[in-house]
């Protein structure tokens, strides 16, 4: 397998904080998303990011990943598996993954050798990614897409080889599990257990969703319609005028479905005012009809 830098991929260094790697995947997730960048090569970025950001945002995965990377490894080198795996010995790291989507998530051969078996990563003769329980079910952590979780749609997983389609329950909590008999590699049940994987536009506090808005400076002072993308499709949302970055705006029940009763949860637009870039020389002139009209007592003000 050949070694891939996450870090170069995100633009960030190796020793970047959690908010700055976020903040990177925000941006480039936008960036590269299919269903709007125009951007070559867009969608094969995308998941490159994704497969980055998966690898980073989460503490075992990263020490695992830079443990690799301190080897000396560069873009595009073939990778040897360390001697006693990772963590320095038996038992190392336990990582035990089924993503869903195409039956990896779209993660590359390197990853899904790194995170995707278990006991240091890299996969050894006859052992499996799931591990088994002591009530004789086989359990495995299944990372399942935000849209999955709204609708309850069906995802296909790779389990030990074989593709499987598994019916997500709508609303479905992190740390439930899904009970598949007798698919588990081997023989006896699988037990998804279920996790959110990460999205480009969205994040997840409780049965709220978060999306972070850009708009004008323009727009958040005269105020303004935007098309907002939700889980259940994009709709229209009015931006008050003389709006403020930061400011909250809340989509009700646009959130992740209850169960059991519970109601839906509802999506909360933060505002984030950027300013356009000049390209020409006619936005520099706006730019600078604005400077004048509002003059150098703006911050004061």
């Amino acid at each position: 397998m050949r070694f891939k830098d996450y870090y170069e991929i995100l633009g960030v260094e190796p020793g970047a904080g959690e908010a700055e790697i976020k903040t990177a995947y925000r941006r480039l997730a936008r960036k590269y998303h299919p269903d709007v960048s125009k951007e070559p090569g867009a969608e094969e970025q995308f998941k490159s990011v994704n497969e980055a950001y998966e690898a980073l945002r989460d503490p075992q995965k990263r020490a695992a990943y830079d443990q690799l990377r301190a080897r000396g490894y560069r873009p595009g080198d073939e990778v040897q598996p360390p001697p006693g795996g990772f963590g320095g010995g038996p038992g190392g790291f336990d990582f035990d993954e089924v993503f869903a989507g195409g039956g990896n998530g779209g993660f590359s051969d390197f990853f899904q050798e790194l995170f995707g078996r278990r006991r240091g990563g890299f996969a050894g003769a006859g052992q499996p990614g799931p591990r088994p329980r002591g009530d004789g079910a086989t359990r495995a952590k299944f990372a399942v897409p935000l849209e999955a979780i709204h609708r309850g749609d069906p995802v296909r997983v790779a389990v030990g080889g074989r593709s499987l389609e598994v019916r997500v329950p709508k609303g479905i909590r992190p740390g439930q599990a899904i009970r598949l008999a007798g698919q588990a590699p081997g023989g006896g049940d699988l037990l998804l257990e279920v996790e959110y994987a990460a999205h480009p536009q969205f994040e997840v506090d409780g049965r709220n969703i978060i999306h972070a808005l850009a708009v004008a400076p323009w727009e958040a002072a005269l105020g303004a319609t935007i098309s907002v993308p939700t889980l259940g499709g994009a709709v229209d949302l009015k931006i008050p005028a003389d709006s403020e970055g930061g400011r909250k705006l809340r989509l009700r029940g646009r959130g992740l479905p209850g169960t059991g009763g519970a109601p839906a949860g509802d999506q909360i637009v933060e505002l984030e005012i950027l300013a356009p870039k000049a390209n020409t020389e006619e936005e520099r002139e706006a730019y600078r009809r604005m400077r004048d009209a509002f003059g150098d007592d703006w911050r004061r003000a």
